[in-house]
């Protein structure tokens, strides 16, 4: 009895796995597709983003002018698409820094410790007693805003939470057998941490950033469309809705077509963190 109740079991786990990897391959060619169109926005630009026509300027959705014009007269369809390529460019920089950054910094203060290891975990204790996005607010207003200065303040307030998980996946790991047996193979500590130890971390720390970009995309988003991101005349998706903040009841395709593109971005990339999520998850490949 037990043998059929388990033969059940173990192909509705195949299905199960077979399922989400399915789910990972759709998310993931869904995400490669936004990247090759972000890439190559200048090219599939209609008209030219910057090009003023005020003859033409708000002009509504049409066939010549798939998401209209703003107040400038320029193409919304063709600034929507550098303004993503702005965005998420921008977005994706942001996150491999402070994975990179947080990643060592965790794994060196978790594998060391002693003072540093003190003194850089208060820090990041600081760092994370402040709402992120007012702490990120006051350090790009101290720099007087700009593109690079706002993924400078986002990512001074977000390595730490990298920092934490890279820290606690060592400090989980430095004292197993495999860890021991390495040091008395007379390994150096450097080829320990990036042999043994790194790949182990790896799993949790990609499933964050993975997860973050949309968070990192609205925050970024938010800081332009307060004008302490880019400025114009440079097309990004937060600032050209903060252009168009005050035209929403007139002409609202000025600031609904970057907020759809914010909108489908941001569910792309968080779709794709959760299947990765639940394909590592160890319990979903476990057989009961």
């Amino acid at each position: 009895m037990k043998e059929e109740k388990a033969i059940p079991s173990a192909r509705k786990q195949k299905v199960k796995k077979s399922h989400m990897k399915g789910r990972f391959l759709f998310f993931l060619m869904l995400a490669g597709l936004l990247m090759l169109v972000a890439i190559f926005a200048q090219y599939l630009c209609p008209y030219d983003p910057n090009a003023q026509n005020m003859g033409i300027s708000l002009q509504p959705p049409s066939a010549e002018h798939l998401a209209g014009t703003d107040r400038f007269g320029r193409d919304m369809f063709s600034r929507i698409l550098v303004g993503l390529q702005t965005s998420v460019l921008a977005t994706l920089s942001l996150v491999v820094i402070i994975t990179v950054v947080g990643t060592i910094v965790g794994i060196l203060c978790g594998y060391f410790g002693g003072v540093t290891d003190a003194v850089i975990m208060r820090i990041s204790d600081v760092c994370l007693a402040f709402p992120g996005l007012v702490f990120a607010l006051a350090i790009a207003a101290l720099l007087n805003g700009g593109l690079d200065n706002a993924v400078f303040a986002l990512a001074v307030i977000s390595w730490p939470k990298y920092a934490r998980i890279a820290r606690s996946q060592t400090l989980a790991q430095k004292n197993t057998n495999y860890i021991a047996a390495a040091q008395l193979a007379g390994n150096h500590s450097l080829a320990i941490l990036v042999k043994h130890i790194l790949p182990n971390c790896m799993g949790p720390i990609l499933v964050t950033s993975m997860l973050d970009i949309g968070t990192m995309l609205m925050e970024l988003a938010g800081l332009s469309f307060l004008g302490l991101g880019a400025q114009p005349p440079t097309a990004e998706l937060g600032n050209m809705m903060s252009g168009g903040r005050s035209m929403l009841q007139t002409y609202p395709w000025v600031i609904i077509g970057p907020g759809i593109a914010i909108f489908i971005v941001v569910v792309i990339f968080n779709l794709l963190g959760d299947t990765v999520r639940d394909y590592l998850d160890p319990r979903n490949s476990r057989r009961k």
